[in-house]
């Protein structure tokens, strides 16, 4: 169960660590720093990498937590907070699906098309959405160590 747990821990700190780093450090960074059309590659590119080590992070995060729930509670009554845990986590799971499967493939179409205002709207709506998910996963990360503390 502590391999599980590990194994947990670093895909959520890869998931939130990267969008944190996203947010907070690059995204001001280029916006200084680059014009439009290398600031649109440059995210296209970054994105491209990030988003294939979500969709592992995800896939890492519910095979080990279906398998911690198992061990842990078996048929015994799943504590509310890790009920909320799991709740978030869909709902973040949404939310990316639809980041990667919708303003993602604009930005990366339109990038290619040079259509800079187009692009510019696709990344915009992408830096809304990891903005809702970065805090849902602050807040994912705190439910979790309130309610283990408590439990």
């Amino acid at each position: 169960m502590r391999f599980a747990l590990l194994l947990h821990l670093l895909g959520a700190v890869v998931w939130i660590g990267g969008m944190f780093f996203a947010y907070v450090a690059l995204r001001p960074a280029a916006a200084q720093a680059l014009q439009p059309p290398q600031r649109l590659a440059l995210w296209r590119e970054t994105l491209a990498r990030f988003f294939n080590w979500v969709w592992v992070s995800i896939a890492v995060l519910y095979i080990t937590g279906v398998h911690m729930l198992s061990s842990a509670y078996g048929s015994h009554a799943v504590p509310i907070y890790v009920l909320a845990m799991a709740a978030i986590a869909t709902v973040m799971s949404v939310i990316f699906a639809y980041v990667y499967f919708a303003p993602f493939r604009t930005l990366k179409r339109e990038v290619e098309a040079q259509n800079w205002p187009m692009a510019g709207g696709a990344l915009n709506r992408i830096r809304q959405f990891v903005a809702t998910n970065l805090v849902l996963g602050l807040i994912t990360l705190a439910v979790g160590v309130g309610g283990g503390l408590l439990g």
